[in-house]
């Protein structure tokens, strides 16, 4: 046993034994590397073991505490015997937990980024970008808050619309509407169309930010079976409707996180088509649009769109700037209530950062920058997959994205990706384990990694020796 599990697992038995009471602090980090004579890094790994586990939570200046919940989650876990599958059901969603832990893992420990969210930012323009904000607050030292007020500034939404026309989607420039990121832009346009306790459909897997929409809003998430070619199984989705009622449904149509699919455009326009049938409004978060592998963007769902159920979300973030946090929504008939949420939300999006990507679209070769940027994902898609291929043991299957820059990797069915995860760490090496992406603990043995990040030996090492933990466990 390492160190840090040792570490943790006395930690959890103190906590069962309530020598450390639900919400109560636990030592520091220096105070426990000092205590058990143990590396500060140690400490840290076994504190992320915990998170992970749910057994502890930290709190911002103020370090790391008992869950309320972690008597339940030191329970034994329940298992389904074998049989026929189950329906699926509504569940509540928390899944930020392990999403958090993961993330600060990355941070906290400098590893490889395998399983990062982000995409490499040094493919970005991100000094030619700042030149412009630089000099927009020279020219105008502030501004007016009349100015920044929903629905955005009019120069980045004409941007915007021009590139949709172009691009064979034509789009009312009146009904965009500039969000922090793609993130508000699917919170706001979920709290318009459905309630707190209201059952909400998802892809499964899905991309937990999707999750985590539904989680903040008090929803429940009901899984439906998707396809890694074709997208949402649509009877399936039928069937669910037909069973009870749904308040809306969530899906990343074009290069799903993380199964990287581009659903074909009939299923697209026969998903808008079953969805109006029964006026449930659908949530497209299409943030990868222009990642795409093949010779045109694909279609978006809001193009077969004709009585306004879309609810369109998309940003710059994944393809131009990930720290200006600009995206924006199309929510069709739900546009005012969209407007309003934003303004009661945010009040308003940054008007710096939002002038300065609307001059870059407009001076700086936007389609030449994405050129490149799909030929690197492209390559190195294609050189992890035979990487994949090569280091991990037989049994391993992993998905054929066509577009944007993760790859799914289904292990041999008894690995446990969360022990992955947890002995890859420990190498500083992060990986996305895939009970980050259902509600039900599924997908325990799957994990998303991340081709973004340039090609290097010490990636390639890294991936040789996630193999070899994974050929370890077979």
């Amino acid at each position: 046993m390492k160190l840090y599990e040792k570490l943790a697992d006395e930690i959890a038995e103190a906590v069962r034994r309530g020598v450390f009471a639900a919400g109560e602090r636990i030592p520091s980090v220096r105070q426990a590397s000092q205590q058990h004579g143990v590396s500060i890094k140690t400490v840290l790994h076994a504190y992320a073991l915990l998170e992970s586990r749910g057994l502890v939570e930290t709190r911002p200046q103020s370090g790391y505490f008992v869950r309320e919940a972690a008597l339940a989650a030191l329970r034994p876990e329940t298992r389904r015997g074998n049989g026929t599958p189950a329906p699926p059901v509504a569940a509540e969603v928390d899944v930020s937990r392990l999403v958090l832990s993961t993330l600060r893992s990355i941070r906290a420990h400098d590893a490889v980024p395998f399983g990062s969210p982000y995409p490499d930012p040094s493919l970005f323009p991100w000094r030619r970008i700042n030149q412009y904000a630089n000099a927009i607050a020279r020219r105008q030292a502030s501004w007016n808050l009349i100015d920044d007020l929903p629905p955005g500034n009019p120069e980045l939404i004409r941007q915007i619309a021009r590139r949709y026309t172009e691009n064979g989607m034509p789009v009312d420039p009146g009904e965009i509407i500039i969000t922090v990121g793609a993130t508000e832009a699917i919170n706001l346009s979920l709290q318009a169309v459905a309630r707190p306790g209201d059952t909400v459909a998802v892809e499964s897997p899905t991309y937990y930010a999707m999750l985590h929409a539904i989680e903040r809003l008090g929803m429940r998430a009901i899984e439906v079976a998707t396809h890694p070619v074709d997208g949402i199984d649509l009877d399936a989705l039928a069937q669910v409707i037909a069973r009870q009622k749904i308040a809306a449904c969530m899906v990343m149509p074009n290069f799903q996180n993380p199964l990287g699919f581009q659903m074909p455009d009939t299923r697209k326009r026969q998903l808008v088509e079953l969805l109006a049938v029964h006026q449930i409004p659908v949530i497209e978060n299409d943030v990868y649009q222009e990642l795409y592998f093949g010779e045109a963007r694909p279609a978006s769902l809001k193009s077969f769109d004709t009585q306004g159920l879309v609810l369109h979300c998309a940003s710059f973030s994944k393809s131009l700037t990930a720290s200006y946090r600009i995206g924006w929504a199309l929510p069709g008939r739900f546009r005012a209530q969209v407007e309003k949420l934003k303004f009661l939300n945010t009040l308003t999006t940054p008007s710096v950062p939002q002038v300065a990507v609307a001059d870059y679209l407009r001076q700086d070769g936007y389609d030449r920058h994405l050129r490149h940027v799909r030929k690197v994902y492209r390559q190195q898609a294609s050189i992890m997959s035979a990487m994949v291929r090569r280091f991990f043991p037989a049994g391993t299957r992993l998905s054929a994205p066509q577009g944007g820059y993760v790859l799914w990797v289904e292990l041999p069915e008894h690995i446990d990706s969360m022990k992955l995860y947890q002995a890859a760490l420990a190498r500083s090496i992060t990986v996305g384990p895939g009970m980050m992406f259902s509600t039900r603990n599924h997908y325990r043995h799957f994990i998303r990694l991340n081709y973004s990040y340039p090609w290097t030996t010490q990636s390639e090492a890294a991936l040789k020796t996630l193999g070899e933990l994974v050929t370890q466990m077979v």
